[in-house]
């Protein structure tokens, strides 16, 4: 245990989009439970809450502002448009790591169990940089959700070679030597559960819970999805490039094979004239050919979008008691 750990100054942070049903329900239990960590003494009284509102377009900013004004643990962020989850952390922890000892994210629907975050400081305070939630089950998920995250942290683990938890969330605690390491990364395709293992300091695991959502309904539709997903596979691996020039390899053996068979069919009559050569060269190589430029286009948009070096974010507003903050207006 590292005594210098003890009653560190802890910030929450919450990203919010479109979360007006949920937020009050939810803010109240976040306040709760800090002013319990800090009663004993398991975190500092100057811990806060950070509502980071990404581009809501419901009465989210207004309830925030209305938090804000009613209790000293919350500040306010709200990004000046939609960057989604990923940007709406990213903005929360670099903004708090000015501050605090250490950050932990959670999603404002609290469907993931905040009496982990005892745990998650009890790691912190023995030594850990960084402490990853992982879920017991995804029993609360739906079939299809359960099936395809499956399969998503499976091929990207044991096909990909990618350094990610199984079941991991967005639900961890990081210090502020980790965030200070994570504002390092220059990417513009986020994908922190990729990230953020990648920096390598000490770290460990805590499992939680997972409760069925309340209040609202879940803002993770399925493109955001799929291009998370997306934005996962293709930040940490070559591997889908390497597979084209697999497929390109079977693609010429199995048009090796047709021409074979097309000769042997030929030469007993088994066909019509043309059939077997017009097949081959739209099902084998125009299926291959299409595929491959689909994967390789994937690599070239995001290079296109890493090179334009836009900003992920942007603040439009900031409601903070920090005395000389320089993000206290923008």
């Amino acid at each position: 245990m590292d005594n210098n750990r003890q009653n560190g100054i802890l910030y929450i942070v919450v990203p919010c989009y479109n979360e007006e049903e949920a937020l009050e329900t939810s803010a109240a239990a976040l306040l709760k439970k800090l002013r319990e960590l800090q009663g004993r003494a398991m975190v500092s009284d100057k811990s806060k809450i950070v509502f980071v509102d990404d581009g809501s377009k419901d009465r989210t900013w207004r309830i925030i502002k209305d938090l804000y004004q009613n209790h000293e643990e919350v500040k306010g962020l709200r990004l000046a448009h939609n960057k989604g989850h990923q940007n709406a952390i990213l903005a929360g922890m670099m903004y708090a790591r000015k501050y605090c000892d250490f950050t932990i994210t959670i999603d404002a629907d609290l469907q993931q169990d905040i009496n982990a975050m005892e745990d998650f400081i009890k790691e912190y305070v023995n030594g850990s940089e960084i402490v990853y939630g992982v879920r017991n089950s995804r029993d609360t998920d739906g079939l299809f959700k359960k099936l395809s995250a499956t399969l998503f942290y499976k091929f990207s683990v044991k096909i990909l070679g990618c350094d990610l938890y199984e079941n991991s969330a967005d639900y961890r605690l990081m210090s502020a030597k980790a965030l200070e390491a994570l504002s390092e990364y220059g990417e513009v395709n986020l994908f922190l559960r990729g990230i953020i293992p990648s920096i390598g300091l000490d770290s460990s695991v805590v499992h939680f819970d997972v409760f069925p959502r309340m209040q609202g309904h879940s803002k993770y539709s399925l493109s955001k999805m799929i291009t998370l997903a997306a934005d996962g596979i293709t930040s940490f691996s070559i591997k889908p490039i390497r597979l084209v020039l697999g497929m390109g390899v079977v693609a010429l053996l199995v048009g090796f094979g047709m021409i074979i068979h097309i000769f042997y069919e030929h030469y007993f009559g088994y066909t019509v004239s043309g059939w077997s050569s017009i097949l081959m060269s739209i099902w084998v190589l125009g299926g291959a050919v299409l595929m491959s430029l689909g994967i390789v286009g994937e690599y070239v948009g995001r290079n296109y979008m890493e090179t334009k070096q836009r900003p992920r974010y942007y603040f439009g507003e900031i409601l903070s008691r920090d005395e000389g903050s320089s993000h206290d207006k923008i």
